[in-house]
């Protein structure tokens, strides 16, 4: 039994099965030659262009099911099997998509029936071009108050104030609501047009991948900020309370200021309609995701809380008689297409860029949630021209911009929809409700209109829950998540995604430009090596040091790169070297004045004399004096052994440096060239410098920007780490004997008494042996 407060032995795993591999110390270069490298040769423009323009029926084929996805799918469409899920998904999909777009033109300014508008004709282009077979195309809050932010900021109250004589006041003033609502209509429906233009031009030009600039934190972020955007924007419609429209920094708080100070004003009516439907339809929300696998079809309690709502209203006249804020006008049937200002792209560029983006990040995102549950795949690029021909179309339509709800997708997988003819069968019920229904709805609270928008934002506010764990996981992912969410808010969505992608990409920047790095040992009897920090049972080679260098080096990270060598190998080459040359500088300046003697056993200092060689260097870190530039000294000497001067020449106690350059994925031509005078650094005081594990394409970028020259040849790269350190044990086993003068060299330098030499042998050994020193020795 073990002793009692002993901790037990931790027990090593044992393992299965080992390998032993015999093969040549490979060199880059060796490696190349003897498994013959293919060499790659790109195409000319030339080329391309040729053959991007040949055509054959197999390619023709390809590209029309590429840009009309339908051709591909449909003809493979499961009648039997997927008709009916299709239709019963397409007509809860519908009833709720009929509702949100009536809720989310409260967001966008406009009219209500522009939503039923915005809900149907989308839909309709999106079949044909789109490949996501699950995603439920119309409008979504936080791209329907970013459409609202542009309209209120084009066309806000104060621009249709006009004056009116009603008898009571004289000289009034009263906002015109025909001219408000047909301008702000205008300017969607422009803004809808210019934002397909953009999408569409990114598809085309195959540039999908800007959305992977959005990262799921700073997503999450911009997300979370534009639901409590939107819950305030409600929040005036729910008290049914009067604010002014503001828009751009610090809107939320002038809104919510607003709102506090005519609390007193709120329509007990809207209020109560209001906060009764958020209720009931988050508790049935709830109920519907606990239950999903037991109910076959979740309840549509937005529908039916409408129902209920707007005959309620109806029967009491909450209009007259509690002076409730209602609907009061849904024209029956389609507005007639018109053609949107293009004189107004200028003022909405800026904007349209951003709302073009998020709009397609939501959508892609949403789309590869579902395609990734039901094994398929979407195309990034192919979206981009869906989505942009799809509001293209739209603008010509008084629509405003389209892109996917989570809700409502939810709604039309969960229902059982299989293709987007379940959306087709959606826009039908959409259309019904534009042509019949619109009178109806009439009495319906714009009250219960925004506490329906406001029920669908839970799933937003639940992301505030992803902190902790973002913080447990990566904090720079936490950090990015909350900076976007709180500059979202102050600064506004546009500025604030902005702000966001710039912070993230910063972050990016800052982490290439301050990598991490680690001095790297081998497991003894191994090919394996680690860092020295976080391994203790590693050996570093006898005079070798090695580094590896996580990231790629370019302009931003090259001063780090040479301090990591730098604090890896304990000293700094460049003062090394400038230090050496002082030293050298002093032993000629003493020989010359005699107080230092050059004889057959080699340098001596004259016994009993004032001697400064053996002076404290007393400018030895004089930043300024090591920075002069210096004539190198053709004098070679032992520096590892004492020196006949007393000048502070930092120890060397390598010979050879290592880089692993397994993560170095790329460099530019200023990385280059510090590699270049990283080596040359080091080559100067001796010590060799290798590369390991550099990948062929970095390589080749080297050999185009000059790398390579007399001194720096291909045979300093190895294939590996353990390749590098056995040719340098190799070397050093057979490293031949120094050279005789060397040899005397070190001996005289170790020695501090003077010879006794007769003086016609002094000054004939003297001559002889400094022309022999300084023309054998030059360096």
């Amino acid at each position: 039994m073990a002793a009692r407060g002993s901790r037990a032995e931790p027990q090593l795993p044992e393992y299965s099965c080992s390998y032993v591999v015999s093969r040549p110390v490979y060199s880059e270069l060796a490696f190349q030659q003897q498994h013959e490298q293919r060499l790659h040769q790109r195409r000319t423009l030339r080329e391309n262009l040729a053959s991007g323009c040949s055509c054959s029926r197999k390619k023709v084929i390809g590209v029309l099911k590429t840009l009309l996805p339908i051709l591909d799918w449909l003809p493979k469409y499961r009648v039997k099997e997927w008709l009916l899920s299709d239709i019963i998904s397409g007509v809860s999909t519908g009833l709720v998509g009929t509702l949100q777009g009536m809720a989310y033109a409260l967001l966008a300014a406009v009219p209500v029936e522009y939503g039923l508008y915005s809900a149907f004709f989308p839909i309709l282009i999106y079949f044909f071009f789109g490949t996501s077979r699950h995603i439920s195309v119309g409008p979504f809050p936080v791209v329907s108050l970013m459409v609202g932010s542009v309209v209120l900021s084009m066309a806000p109250d104060e621009r249709f104030l006009t004056s009116s004589n009603n008898g009571t006041v004289l000289n009034s003033t009263v906002i015109n609501p025909m001219a408000r609502d047909t301008t702000r209509v205008l300017i969607a429906s422009t803004l809808t047009l210019l934002v397909g233009i953009i999408q569409l031009i990114f598809g085309v030009l195959q540039i999908g991948f800007i959305v992977r600039y959005l990262a799921d934190p700073l997503v999450g972020g911009f997300t979370t900020a534009a639901a409590f955007q939107v819950l305030v924007s409600q929040l005036k419609i729910v008290l049914n309370v009067p604010t002014k429209n503001y828009n751009g920094v610090l809107s939320i708080i002038y809104t919510l200021t607003d709102i506090f100070k005519n609390i007193g004003d709120t329509n007990l009516a809207d209020f109560t309609a209001g906060l009764l439907t958020i209720i009931i339809c988050m508790a049935v929300k709830e109920l519907n995701d606990r239950f999903r696998h037991k109910i076959p079809v979740p309840i549509p309690i937005e529908v039916i809380v409408t129902i209920i709502a707007t005959a309620i209203s109806y029967g009491v006249n909450l209009e007259k008689n509690y002076n409730a804020g209602i609907v009061k006008s849904i024209p029956t049937g389609f507005s007639s297409p018109s053609l949107p200002s293009v004189s107004m792209f200028s003022e909405m560029l800026a904007s349209s860029f951003s709302i073009a983006v998020v709009a397609y990040a939501i959508a892609v995102s949403v789309g590869k949630v579902y395609a990734t549950k039901h094994d398929y795949t979407i195309d990034g690029n192919q979206e981009f021209v869906a989505f942009g021909i799809s509001n293209i179309f739209s603008g010509f339509f008084s629509c405003f911009v389209a892109t996917t709800a989570l809700s409502r997708t939810a709604v039309q997988e969960s229902t059982g929809g299989k293709t987007q003819v379940a959306g087709m069968i959606s826009a039908g019920i959409v259309m019904i409700a534009i042509l019949a229904l619109g009178k109806l709805l009439e009495p319906l609270q714009k009250s219960v209109l925004a506490a329906v928008v406001i029920a669908n934002l839970k799933g937003m506010f639940m992301q505030v829950c992803d902190i902790p764990r973002l913080w447990r996981q990566n904090k720079i992912d936490a950090v990015i998540w909350v900076f976007t969410c709180i500059a979202s808010i102050i600064l506004g969505l546009d500025l604030g995604l902005l702000a966001g992608i710039m912070f993230g990409l910063l972050t990016v920047v800052l982490r290439i430009q301050f990598p991490s790095w680690n001095g790297l040992g081998s497991i003894p009897s191994t090919d394996i090596y680690k860092s020295t920090k976080n391994y203790k049972n590693v050996e570093e080679p006898e005079g070798v040091k090695i580094i590896r260098f996580s990231s790629p080096i370019f302009y931003g990270n090259v001063d780090s790169l040479k301090k990591c060598i730098k604090s890896t190998v304990g000293f700094d080459a460049i003062r090394v070297y400038n230090k050496r040359l002082k030293a050298l500088r002093k032993i000629q300046k003493l020989i010359k004045k005699g107080k230092l003697r050059a004889t057959k056993n080699g340098i001596i200092s004259d016994a009993g004399s004032s001697n400064n060689a053996f002076e404290p260097d007393e400018d030895i870190e004089d930043p300024e004096d090591l920075d002069i530039p210096t004539r190198e000294i053709e004098i070679q000497v032992d520096w590892n052994s004492e020196l006949p001067v007393k000048v502070n020449v930092p120890k060397v106690p390598i010979h050879s440096l290592v880089l692993d350059g397994g993560a170095i994925s790329f460099l530019d031509i200023v990385g280059v060239r510090s590699l270049r005078m990283i080596v040359k650094e080091f080559q100067r005081i001796d010590v060799n410098v290798y590369f390991a594990s550099i990948q062929d394409h970095v390589i080749e970028k080297l050999e185009k920007c000059g790398f390579f020259n007399d001194n720096i040849k291909k045979d300093i790269f190895f294939l590996t780490v353990h390749d590098a350190v056995l040719h340098l044990q190799n070397q050093v086993k057979s490293r031949e004997a120094q050279d005789s003068i060397l040899e005397t060299l070190t001996l005289i330098q170790d020695c501090k008494d003077p010879l006794e030499l007769m003086e016609e042998e002094l000054i004939e050994e003297e001559l002889d042996v400094q022309d022999e020193a300084m023309r054998r020795l030059a360096s």
